[in-house]
């Protein structure tokens, strides 16, 4: 079952159960990938919609940081229920002992020495970490490693 069919069945389980929080969230995810599928004249595979939730993701972090610091909690606490509805339609995240250990692996199998090679290792790393890792978690784990 492709991510955009588990999508319709959330959606049609939240409109059963009158789930509005849940509904208006699949529905926004909805959206952004008719959106990304209309930019990019095709239909998008699961590592698409994995790409779309992620952005999602990530502008519902930089909203609740938003709202905290602009002391609106009641708005901080919506965007956090997003966010844990979105999370779970992305692979299970990696922690960051995993990205650690993967860091190390690729340092040591590409020769890195120093800041300079850090783009030839995040060239490595970012295909391994795509949709399960935060590419700014990635890329200070292996800045320190390098460092």
């Amino acid at each position: 079952m492709t991510l955009k069919e588990q999508l319709n069945d959330v959606m049609k389980a939240a409109m059963k159960a009158r789930d509005d929080l849940r509904l208006s969230a699949v529905r926004m995810v909805r959206s952004a990938i008719q959106n990304r599928e209309i930019d990019q004249r095709k239909e998008l595979d699961d590592q698409g919609v994995i790409d779309v939730v992620s952005t999602l993701v990530k502008q519902r972090r930089e909203s609740i940081r938003m709202y905290q610091e602009g002391n609106r909690p009641e708005l901080a606490e919506k965007e956090e229920a997003e966010l844990n509805i979105l999370l779970g339609f992305l692979p299970t995240q990696m922690s960051l002992d995993e990205i650690e250990e993967l860091v190390s692996r690729i340092i040591n199998e590409i020769d890195a020495k120093g800041a300079k090679d850090m783009g030839r290792v995040m060239k490595a790393v970012t295909p391994l970490t795509a949709g399960k890792a935060d590419g700014r978690a990635v890329s200070d784990i292996v800045r320190s490693r390098l460092a």
